[in-house]
C-alpha cells in the first residue's frame, strides 16, 4: 500500500588521485586534536543593524517591493486566515487611507477552531499565524475574536512529552526540523502574551511556558549552524524554517537580545542556502524532502513568491518576467514587518549570481542505519541515543534507525503514539516493543527501507550558470529507500526542468491529494555524481519488495524508472540514441538512459497541466542509469552542434559485480567513469563525493561543524558566529 512519511516512519520504528573538489576542512586536526577551523571573525555580539546599514540591502528599493506586495496582498476581496487579515492589519498601520472591514473577521470566519481543538498535525503553524493576527489585532479586532484565540491557545498542547489525558489523542508531529523550531517559538510567544494565564494542559503559567521554550530556540539555531538543514535546499520547508525565526524576531521582546540575534543569524542561514541554489529566482537544488506539487513547476513551490520578493530576479529563460505566485505569504509577512531583519547585501548578490561556477555544501549527521547493532553504539559528534536526544535524532529523520529504535518504541508506548492517526495503521507491532533488542537487530537488516526516513549527511553539488543550473546529492544512501528525497535537477527557469525518480506506486490516476509515490520521493535512491555540468545516476535497488500485510503494511515499487521532461516547456527538443534533449532559451539540457524510454501517454494527474507527453518511461527494470549533460549557448555554434556533441560522444553501461560500471567521454567534461561501486574519475582524477565543507562557493568557504560563517564578494562581507550569535557585515 502507498504510504505517507509519517505513516512509514511510524509504523516501520515498531519494526524495529587529487581531489577535483571537496578539501576535508573541518576534520583536519589543529593543535591538540581540534579541528584546523579558522577562529570566528565576526567579533563581538552587538545590537541589531538598522534598516539602511552598510552591508545591508538598499533600504529604499527594498521599501518599494515590500510596499507594493503588501498593496497588492491586501486589495480586494475579504480576508481569509490569519496571515490574510494580519497583512491587512499591517497595511491599515502603515497607511491611514487604507480601509477594511475588521469587524469581518471571526473566529468562525478564520477556519481554525476544529483543527486546534483537535490537536490536528500542523496546528502549530496555525498558532504561529494567529500570532501575527493577535499581535497586530489588539485594539482593533473584536476583543471577544482575541479573547477566543486566547483560549486556544491556553488549550494548546506545545511538547509530545506533555501531559496526555486519557480521553485525548495528539495527532501533531512535533519532531522534524521546522515543527521543532516552529513549536519552541508558538510556545515561547504564548506565554509571553498570557504569562499569568494557566495552561490547561501542563497547569504551568504562561511564564513558566515561555522560560522552557527559550533555550529551544536558541538550541535549534546553533544546530543550524553547526550541521546545516537535515531537510536540505527543501522547497517546501525552508520557510518553515524562516517562518518562526522571523515570528519570534518581530513579535517577541525588544529586550531579549540574545534570542533576536539568534533568530537574525538563522534567518542568515537560511537565506544564504536560498541564495546559493537560486537560478532564475528558482530554488532548483537537489532536495532532502519535497513533494509532487513541488516539482513539476517551481510556481507552486513555497519558496518561490518570497525568493522573487527578496531577490527580484525571478524571470523565464527570455528574460520575462514572473510573478507573485502567491499573496498572502506568511514569509512575505514576517519580512515586511519586521525592522529587525534586512538581508545581507552579500546575500542579495549570492542569490542574483551570474557567474559560471560550483557550489558545495553538506548537511547533516552521519548517522548510519546499516552500521553493525552493539549494546552501546558509539555517539555521532558528542550525540547519544537516549530519549534526551530523541527530537534531535527525529529531526533528523531517524525514527526508525537501528540505533534510535529503543527511544523511538519507549517514547511510542509511553506517549500513547500507536493511537494517532500517524501510527494508528501499525498498533499490531506495539508487541515488539517489549524487546527493543530484537527490534533494533530487524531495524538494521531492514535498514534499506526500514530507514527510508534517514535523511543523514548528504554533500550536494550544484553548478550554476546564466542560462542553465543542475545540482545533485551525490553518493547519498545509493540503493535505499528515501520518500520524500529529490536526488537531482536540472533547471533552465520555473518551468522548464527535469530530473528522475524510481516510483513506489503507480501514477494517480483520479484527482491529486498526497501523491502515490510516482513523483514524490523516491523507491531507491541512484548512487549520483557530478562534475559541473554533468550529473551521473545510478539506479540499482539495495532490497526487493516486501509484503509484511500481516504486520499492517508492505513495500513496494515499479520496475521502471522515469524522468520528468516537459518537453513543450522548451522551445525544440530532439531524441536520438537514447538521449532526450531540449533548448529552452540560452539553456540546454541533455539526458540520457541506458534502458530504452518513451512517453507515457496514458493520464497521469500531475497538479501541474500539459498538453503533450512529460513523463519518459524506463519500463522493465528497477536498475536503470541515467546521465545529464547541461550546456549553454555562449560555449556552442549551436543547439544542433550541442546535440551532435553529446549524442556523438561515446557512452555505456554494463552490469559489472552486482552494479553498474558507466563510461561517458563528455564533451565538455572529458572522460567520466562511474558506476554503483568505486571512484568517480573525470579525465583519470579522482573527484571525492563527500566529507568536504559545510558551504564552498566562490564567496568563500565554510568549515563543517565550525559554527561560524565568513563569506564576502569584493566590497561586501558576511560574518556570523553562532557561539555568541554575532554578526557582521560590510
Amino acid at each position: 500500500m502507498a504510504t505517507s512519511r509519517r505513516r512509514f516512519l511510524g509504523g516501520l520504528g515498531a519494526l524495529g588521485g587529487g581531489s577535483l573538489f571537496l578539501a576535508n576542512c573541518a576534520p583536519a586536526p589543529g593543535p591538540g586534536g581540534g579541528p584546523a577551523c579558522p577562529a570566528p571573525t565576526a567579533g563581538p555580539a552587538g545590537p541589531l543593524l538598522p534598516p539602511g546599514a552598510p552591508g545591508l540591502i538598499d533600504e529604499a528599493v527594498w521599501q518599494a517591493r515590500a510596499g507594493d506586495y503588501l498593496v497588492r496582498a491586501t486589495s480586494g476581496g475579504r480576508p481569509g486566515g490569519p496571515v490574510s487579515v494580519a497583512l491587512r492589519l499591517l497595511r491599515a498601520r502603515r497607511d491611514p487611507s487604507f480601509s477594511w472591514d475588521p469587524s469581518a473577521v471571526t473566529i468562525d470566519s478564520l477556519g481554525v477552531k476544529d483543527q486546534l481543538l483537535g490537536w490536528a498535525d500542523t496546528g502549530d503553524f496555525t498558532v504561529m499565524y494567529l500570532h501575527w493576527m493577535r499581535a497586530f489585532g489588539l485594539g482593533v479586532l473584536d476583543p471577544a475574536v482575541i479573547s477566543e484565540v486566547d483560549d486556544l491557545l491556553l488549550q494548546f498542547r506545545y511538547r509530545y512529552d506533555d501531559p496526555l489525558p486519557a480521553d485525548r489523542v495528539d495527532n501533531k508531529w512535533f519532531w522534524s526540523e521546522n515543527h521543532r523550531i516552529i513549536f519552541a517559538v508558538i510556545e515561547y510567544l504564548s506565554g509571553l502574551a498570557l504569562p499569568d494565564r494557566t495552561f490547561s494542559v501542563t497547569g504551568l503559567t504562561g511564564a513558566a511556558h515561555a522560560a522552557r521554550a527559550r533555550p529551544r530556540i536558541l538550541e535549534w539555531v546553533r544546530e543550524r549552524a553547526r550541521y546545516g538543514f537535515s531537510e536540505w535546499h527543501s522547497n517546501v520547508y525552508l520557510p518553515l524554517n524562516i517562518n518562526p525565526l522571523l515570528t519570534v524576531l518581530e513579535l517577541g521582546p525588544a529586550d531579549d537580545l540574545e534570542v533576536q540575534r539568534a533568530a537574525v543569524l538563522g534567518l542568515d542561514l537560511c537565506f544564504a542556502d536560498l541564495a546559493g541554489h537560486l537560478h532564475r529566482g528558482v530554488y532548483g537544488a537537489t532536495r532532502g524532502r519535497t513533494y509532487e506539487k513541488d516539482k513539476m513547476t517551481a510556481r507552486d513551490e513555497n519558496t518561490f513568491t518570497v525568493a522573487n520578493l527578496l531577490f527580484a530576479d525571478t524571470t523565464l529563460a527570455d528574460g520575462t518576467p514572473v510573478d507573485y505566485t502567491g499573496l498572502a505569504d506568511a514569509t512575505c509577512l514576517g519580512l515586511i514587518a519586521t525592522d529587525r531583519y534586512r538581508l545581507p547585501e552579500l546575500l542579495r548578490r549570492m542569490g542574483t549570481d551570474r557567474s559560471v561556477g560550483t557550489v558545495v555544501e553538506r548537511h547533516g549527521v552521519p548517522l548510519d542505519p546499516k552500521a553493525p547493532v552493539t549494546p552501546f553504539p558509539e555517539p555521532v559528534d558528542g550525540r547519544g541515543f537516549d530519549e534526551s536526544e530523541l527530537e534531535f535524532w527525529w529531526s533528523h529523520g531517524a525514527v526508525t534507525a537501528w540505533q534510535v529504535v529503543p527511544a523511538t518504541l519507549a517514547v511510542a508506548d509511553r506517549y500513547r503514539l500507536w493511537d494517532t492517526t500517524l501510527f494508528r495503521s501499525f498498533r499490531s507491532l506495539r508487541a515488539i516493543s517489549q524487546n527493543p533488542a530484537l527490534a533494533q537487530v530487524g531495524a538494521r537488516e531492514l535498514a534499506a527501507f526500514a530507514a527510508a526516513g534517514v535523511l543523514g549527511e548528504p554533500t550536494t553539488v550544484t553548478w550554476r550558470s546564466p542560462e542553465v543550473m543542475l545540482s545533485t546529492a551525490v553518493d547519498h544512501r545509493p540503493g535505499d529507500a528515501s520518500e520524500q528525497t529529490h536526488s537531482w535537477q536540472a533547471t533552465v527557469d520555473a518551468d522548464a526542468l527535469v530530473f528522475t525518480t524510481h516510483p513506489t506506486g503507480a501514477p494517480a490516476t483520479g484527482g491529486r491529494g498526497e501523491d502515490s509515490g510516482y513523483w514524490t520521493g523516491t523507491a531507491s535512491m541512484p548512487r549520483s555524481a557530478q562534475h559541473e555540468r554533468v550529473s551521473v545516476n545510478c539506479y540499482w535497488p539495495a532490497y526487493q519488495p516486501v509484503d509484511l500485510g500481516s504486520l499492517g503494511f508492505s513495500i513496494d515499487y515499479l520496475q521502471m524508472t522515469h524522468a520528468f521532461f516537459p518537453r513543450e516547456r522548451f522551445d525544440e527538443w530532439t531524441q536520438r540514441d537514447g538521449w532526450t534533449l531540449a533548448r529552452r532559451g540560452d539553456g540546454y539540457v541533455a539526458l540520457w538512459s541506458h534502458r530504452p524510454t518513451e512517453w507515457r501517454r496514458t493520464p497521469v494527474i500531475s497538479s501541474a497541466t500539459f498538453a503533450e507527453p512529460f513523463d519518459l518511461v524506463a519500463d522493465g527494470d528497477a536498475r536503470n542509469v541515467w546521465i545529464c549533460e547541461v550546456g549553454r549557448a555562449p560555449e556552442w555554434p549551436s543547439f544542433a552542434a550541442f546535440v551532435d556533441a553529446v549524442t556523438g560522444a561515446p557512452v555505456a553501461a554494463e552490469e559489472r559485480d552486482g552494479g553498474w560500471a558507466v563510461s561517458y567521454d563528455s564533451p565538455t567534461a572529458g572522460a567520466v567513469r562511474f558506476g554503483s561501486q568505486g571512484a568517480f574519475t573525470v579525465d583519470g582524477a579522482t573527484v571525492a563525493l563527500g566529507g568536504g565543507p559545510r558551504h564552498r562557493s566562490r564567496f568563500g568557504e565554510v568549515c563543517h561543524r565550525s559554527g561560524h560563517v565568513d563569506l564576502s564578494d569584493g566590497d561586501v562581507r558576511l560574518a556570523l558566529d553562532a557561539s555568541t550569535f554575532a554578526r557582521a557585515v560590510s
